[in-house]
């Protein structure tokens, strides 16, 4: 036997340990590169060569080079990163979001309360102008900051539909990046021989995408990846990449929403199935924590601006000629809006055929919530209102008034659906009306006097009141005790003295006169102390001689602090909750990212562990290649010491 096969055997030996040592070079190279993939030699025995004395042994081939990957532990790392990527996005927002919400002297609730402690020295110098003047500046700095609040909230919106776009861009070109690494992957897999780098750049592709949306793989038998996102849209398919945009959301045209381009139309996805990444995080604050701010924000600027401007308007100022003008409104306050669906029926310029008009009919009854409108199912001809806030839903007709708000529907047509936003933009574009101190009313319309010859200590301490106009101009009342147990008789006169109207009732501690429902001419009284049989309490117009030191109205405005004006609450503790609510999510959100980004790592690590790149590993496999280098070259060198002898032999 010759040494042609030991020579070979050495030959095979020494390129199977080179493209090893090869291999842990490129290995060792790329450690620290981001999702890189430990690459081996894939070695196989070649086939012995038979001889009549048995098989003998040809060495070894080298079949392939693999890398080492784990679907499952991709999948659950990529998806771990989606979750925690939304997560993150969200609580981003939310802390922008509060920055608005800030309590102490710098926040809404401050600029109202200095507001009303002005109308302590108001009721004091009811007649005071620069006494007024101090109201009106803190009327127009509690306007400002509203306003203000209302603007953020807009900038806050201006920075989810950036943010979205920033996104939407990254993934239309990472998308288009991995149709090309699938085009370049299905064409080298006719080589018969894995793309590794390739396909770990297209995992790295995948990876980033995942951080922007959550997506679906699945591989095909070409060996190219496809993607899908919001429940089964085609984002990359082979080859081609499908373009995400962003559009305007359906229901309201100043959020955003995100859709796949499919002809020249564009097929939205609905937040809900986006599962993750930074596009759901930053969708689920817009439409919920974002949507949530403004309602309260907006929901407190309409209850005090609604209640104050409706008490301003029942008092009298002090224009000429005195005693004659009715305050008017302080405050400007934003709208209350329907918005027509964008699939609602429209006319030939585009202009929904159907509207909704919302009118405020008690600012204290008001929701901080949007309502949905839609077609009652149940009921034809009916419509089916959805408060989304808590998700109650009640059937309504047009012309119901429903948490303080008179629904008018005009014009609907079949399938139309509304967006109601009863207090959404109550904020914006809030500011002061009154053009000086002398349009402040602080005077009462009416003056209730107690009789000087009252036997009894019966006092009024206060007068409110509740209708403007009066039912009765320029008329006057009169409530006359009959008794020591509180029975008394009431009339009411015009200007002239004619009796209009006349009757009796009961007056308890505590109670109301006239007690509801009983109307004597739009005021009620507030008694304090013991009424005598004879007692008498009149209550008349201001005169005009009056005007200025008539504080009246004052005192109401003033009562304003304390008042449950804002759904069953006062506006400081109205304003308390919206702190804890948006502090809440805030932290709420903090501890879900923390959650978050912990399984993400966790992920990662386990992913890495399987598929990274371990330096020590690399080391040791580094050394056993060069010796087995180093064992086959000198199997070479003694092969061809043989064939040396076999010459100098056979020349002899």
């Amino acid at each position: 036997m010759g040494s042609s096969p030991l020579m070979s055997l050495g030959i095979r030996a020494m390129a199977a340990n080179y493209a090893a040592l090869q291999t842990t070079g490129h290995n060792i190279a790329n450690a620290s590169v981001k999702g890189y993939s430990r690459q081996q030699v894939e070695l196989a025995t070649s086939q012995g060569q038979f001889t009549g004395a048995g098989f003998f042994g040809r060495g070894v081939d080298v079949v392939s080079v693999s890398r080492s990957h784990s679907e499952f532990l991709t999948r659950e790392a990529d998806g771990a990163n989606s979750l925690s990527a939304m997560d993150a996005a969200r609580l981003a927002q939310l802390r922008r979001l509060e920055n608005i919400f800030t309590p102490g002297e710098a926040g809404l609730g401050q600029a109202a309360s200095e507001l009303f402690s002005s109308m302590v020295d108001l009721t004091s110098n009811p007649g005071d102008l620069s006494t007024r003047q101090v109201v009106l500046a803190r009327a127009g700095d509690m306007a400002t900051r509203f306003a203000d609040a209302g603007e953020a909230l807009d900038e806050a919106q201006g920075a989810v539909t950036a943010e979205l776009k920033t996104s939407v861009a990254r993934i239309n070109s990472l998308a288009q990046s991995i149709a090309n690494a699938n085009q370049r992957i299905a064409a080298l897999r006719g080589l018969g021989q894995p793309a590794n780098d390739v396909l770990d750049e297209r995992e790295r592709l995948v990876a980033q995408v995942s951080e922007q949306v959550a997506v679906t793989r699945i591989e095909a038998n070409d060996g190219t990846l496809a993607l899908f996102v919001g429940g089964g849209q085609r984002l990359v398919l082979g080859a081609q990449a499908a373009e995400l945009r962003v559009v305007q959301d359906t229901a309201d045209p100043a959020r955003s929403a995100v859709g796949v381009l499919d002809g020249n139309a564009v097929r939205p996805l609905g937040d809900a199935t986006l599962g993750g990444g930074s596009i759901a995080g930053l969708l689920r604050f817009q439409n919920q924590d974002l949507a949530e701010g403004r309602n309260l924000v907006g929901r407190l600027a309409l209850a005090i601006g609604g209640a104050v401007n409706t008490q301003q308007q029942r008092g009298l100022s002090l224009q000429a000629p005195l005693g004659q003008v009715a305050g008017s409104a302080m405050f400007a306050l934003g709208p209350s809006q329907g918005l027509a669906n964008a699939a609602n029926a429209r006319d030939g310029s585009g202009t929904p055929i159907g509207s909704v008009t919302l009118t405020v009919t008690d600012h204290a009854a008001l929701q901080a919530s949007d309502y949905e409108l839609r077609e009652s199912v149940s009921t034809p001809g009916s419509w089916a209102l959805t408060r989304l806030s808590d998700g109650n839903t009640r059937t309504v007709n047009s012309g119901d008034v429903v948490d303080g708000m008179r629904i008018d529907i005009n014009n609907p047509q079949g399938g139309d659906r509304f967006l109601l936003q009863p207090v959404t933009r109550g904020a914006n574009g809030m500011g002061m009306l009154l053009a000086g101190p002398r349009d402040v009313a602080a005077a009462s319309p009416l003056l209730a006097t107690t009789a000087a010859a009252n036997s009894g200590t019966v006092a009024v301490s206060a007068l409110r009141v509740n209708t403007w106009p009066l039912p009765l101009p320029g008329g006057s009342a009169r409530i006359n005790f009959t008794s020591d147990s509180g029975d008394y008789s009431w009339e009411l006169r015009d200007s002239g003295g004619s009796l209009l109207a006349n009757g009796s009732a009961t007056w308890q501690p505590g109670q109301a006169v006239p007690a509801a429902p009983l109307d004597i001419n739009g005021f009620t009284l507030q008694l304090s102390g013991v009424p005598r049989s004879g007692d008498v309490i009149d209550v008349m117009p201001t005169p005009a001689s009056a005007i200025t030191s008539n504080n009246g109205n004052a005192d109401q405005l003033l009562a304003l602090r304390d008042a449950l004006m804002v759904g069953g609450h006062s506006y400081a503790d109205s304003w308390g909750q919206a702190l804890a609510e948006i502090g809440t999510r805030t932290q709420s959100a903090k501890s879900a990212s923390e959650i978050a980004t912990a399984v993400a790592t966790q992920a990662e690590q386990a992913r890495s562990s399987v598929v990274g790149v371990n330096l020590d590993e690399e080391a040791a496999r580094l050394i056993q290649f060069q010796q087995s280098y180093q064992a086959a070259a000198k199997v070479l060198q003694i092969a061809q010491a043989i064939f040396d002898t076999l010459l100098a032999t056979a020349g002899r």
